[in-house]
């Protein structure tokens, strides 16, 4: 089997297309450089399937340097044969692999590696050959030296069996085939842990069949084990697989079968089933995490492409009782102009003197947005706001903090504000995630921003490459604006990364803006391949060629100007003008590396030049007199903003310190699989209150028939 007909087993998808990917790939291109750009050659493949080529293109490579390294361990045993080096060979199947080595692989001293020491085999061989009728009479010449006993002889022959029996791969097969139909996971708690492990009542004393149950509870029992409050075991009916085993080994009757059954009866306790376990348990925890990181990255992305404000003159509060209110003034490029603290809330409640400072503040910098945090006493500073009469009226916008504390205390924050401490830091954040939600978010750690479900418990490094590809996909969906993005945007353009970025900041500090993507050939280290990489997810307004504020790449500029010039127009006014755009014949520009899809993304990107496919940011409002779960009542319809989004529902933001639930089955009148079929992380709902639990401090929500 070749590299490309393992990718195709693993993500069935067309030969062609995968041959033609890979070839990409090992060529340097990136994922949304190959998707957006590279459409003909790869059947139109999206990102979603790029990556599945990629991921499954790794797999291969790092099962074939482990083949060499299962050869090299066995050839230096001197114990390979043609036979077995053919059926490494032949394996492409990560598991049966490593079934194929056990038996070579160097263990720790075991209960038969001890037996075989003490010359145990032959008779281990004689028990299992069940030829000889006085096998007992052959036991007696074992008993020596440490053997003081014919059930000594006995027990270390099992124990050398036993081995056998763990080593076999189709017996493991029969074992994983029986975990695969019928295994279960269970929890209990643990006794004396009881009131510790409140939190975890629902697993208790719980059972579920591992085809069934749902990623979030998998992490959740999973979690309880970790904290020790839980016993958890992955079984199956152990009686059952005796005998399938039995019927394996045993040949009739004879004077072995007792011992072999005793040996099958070890083999399966000590070794099979605990190995297999651990083998499943890793199976679905792989499964939990993978289900558990596409949330967390869905959720990312909404966020990554939450509508911008744009450049406007921004006051933004880091509200706050005790310390009061930080705040900030920033200019409409996002720049930090004015500090300082405003106290309207318990217990210095200096009401009037800091709506002075705001209306004050408004006029001075003509402020056109106010962004408040959700944070502590952020509902009610943003009803305090409102209650404010401005002679210019600023949109008022609540903003998701999540991540700004991380932001204000890292190296970033410190290298752009090294003057000011974190409280400040924290409000500019604030602020600049109003004015565009992309450029600020990208400077945290993924992580941070806590938009997915038990994102500790899963595979770190899993999860970070995921939210790095996300933030990736992100930033060159949207198109960045070379002559103002920051240094940390550019890194996730396509074929960038950290130092062409810097080197773009400094050339455009010291020679000023870009008037055409082509004079990014001028920058420090940028070669032909980075060059091709990134072009066309940047974008120059006013520059010297329009095409340079669309998504066309340069590469394709020669052929829009041929375009033009067969419409008999000039480029300028082919570009937006949606009339001529529509009446190109598509087909006359056909080539050998240009196709319909390229070309129709052409025609796309030229009726609607610098278009930011994230909208534009709306207001929203809470409900009036909602300040806490207590003036919350059932059967009250309000309105909301979800916040995060897992398997089981989705929690959203009702105006108060605690967000609601609205479990999957009340999402719609219909069956709902998955709660992503309904609601996105910024989506702003109507809400009904089901019910209250004040001593949790829980609130059931419903969308049905609002």
């Amino acid at each position: 089997m070749n590299s490309n007909q393992f990718i195709q087993k693993l993500t069935g998808l067309e030969i062609r297309s995968i041959s033609k990917t890979v070839s990409l790939l090992e060529d340097g291109a990136t994922v949304p450089f190959i998707a957006r750009y590279r459409k003909e050659q790869t059947g139109n493949l999206d990102e979603v399937d790029i990556r599945k080529i990629q991921g499954a293109f790794q797999a291969f490579q790092d099962l074939v340097k482990r083949k060499e390294t299962i050869i090299k361990a066995i050839e230096e045993q001197a114990l390979m044969t043609t036979a077995l080096k053919a059926k490494i060979n032949e394996t492409w199947d990560a598991t049966v692999l490593e079934d194929l080595y056990l038996p070579y692989k160097k263990k720790a001293k075991t209960k038969a590696t001890v037996a075989r020491d003490q010359g145990l085999e032959p008779l281990a061989k004689m028990v299992m050959a069940q030829r000889h009728n006085d096998i007992v009479q052959q036991a007696k010449r074992y008993v020596r030296g440490p053997v003081k006993s014919v059930e000594d002889a006995f027990q270390g022959a099992q124990y050398i069996i036993a081995e056998w029996i763990n080593e076999n791969t189709r017996i493991r097969d029969i074992v994983r085939d029986s975990f695969k139909k019928y295994a279960s996971l269970s929890s209990k708690v643990i006794a004396k842990k009881k009131d510790d492990a409140v939190k975890y009542k629902d697993y208790f004393d719980y059972t579920e069949h591992i085809k069934k149950i749902p990623s979030h509870r998998v992490l959740a029992v999973f979690r309880g084990e970790k904290e020790k409050l839980l016993r958890v075991k992955l079984g199956v009916d152990n009686d059952r697989l005796q005998k399938r085993i039995e019927g394996f080994y045993i040949k009739g009757f004879s004077m072995s079968e007792e011992y072999i059954i005793e040996a099958i009866k070890d083999s399966l306790k000590r070794l099979l089933i605990p190995s297999i376990e651990n083998e499943f348990r890793k199976i679905i925890k792989d499964r939990a995490d993978d289900e558990a990181i596409q949330v967390f990255s869905d959720n990312l992305k909404e966020l990554l492409l939450a509508a911008p404000l744009g450049a406007q003159s921004i006051l933004a509060l880091d509200p706050g009782y005790r310390t009061g209110c930080k705040l900030v003034c920033l200019n409409k490029q996002g720049e930090l102009i004015y500090n300082s603290t405003i106290y309207p809330h318990p217990p210095q409640s200096k009401l009037q003197e800091s709506a002075d400072t705001l209306q004050r503040l408004v006029s001075k910098y003509q402020i056109e947005a106010i962004a408040i945090g959700n944070g502590t006493a952020g509902k009610e500073t943003m009803a305090w706001v409102k209650s404010i009469k401005f002679d210019q009226s600023p949109e008022i916008y609540m903003v998701n903090e999540s991540g700004a504390s991380i932001y204000s205390a890292s190296d970033v924050a410190r290298e752009e504000f090294p003057d000011h401490d974190i409280t400040v830091r924290g409000a500019v954040s604030i602020g600049r995630r109003l004015a565009d939600p992309l450029s600020e978010l990208v400077k945290i750690d993924a992580k941070s921003i806590g938009v997915g479900q038990y994102q500790h418990d899963v595979n770190q490094k899993k999860l970070k490459e995921n939210l790095d590809h996300t933030v990736l996909s992100c930033v060159n969906r949207v198109g960045i604006n070379l002559n103002t993005a920051s240094q940390y945007v550019l890194t996730y353009i396509s074929g960038l990364g950290p130092t062409l970025a810097k080197n773009i900041v400094d050339y455009r500090q010291h020679e000023g803006a870009f008037t055409s993507v082509k004079q990014l050939m001028k920058v420090p280290r940028m070669g032909k391949k980075a060059f091709e990489q990134s072009a066309g997810f940047l974008r120059i307004r006013d520059g010297k060629t329009p095409l340079d504020n669309t998504g066309v790449h340069p590469e394709r500029y020669a052929l829009v100007e041929t375009m033009a010039k067969d419409q008999g127009h000039e480029l300028k006014s082919l570009i937006a003008n949606g009339d001529l755009l529509r009446s190109i014949p598509l087909k006359k520009y056909i080539s050998d590396d240009v196709g319909i899809p390229t070309l129709q993304d052409i025609i796309k990107e030229l009726q609607k030049p610098g278009l930011d496919p994230r909208g534009a940011a709306q207001v929203f409002s809470f409900a009036e007199g909602v300040q806490s779960i207590q003036d919350i009542r059932s059967g009250m319809i309000v309105p909301g903003i979800v916040n995060n989004v897992t398997k089981f529902g989705a929690f959203v933001d009702i105006g108060i310190k605690e967000s609601g639930l609205i479990h999957v089955s009340q999402m719609a009148d219909r069956y709902i699989s998955d709660p992503a079929e309904v609601v996105k992380v910024n989506q702003k709902v109507m809400v009904r209150v089901m019910d209250i639990d004040l001593a949790r401090k829980r609130i059931g929500l419903s969308m049905k028939d609002v």
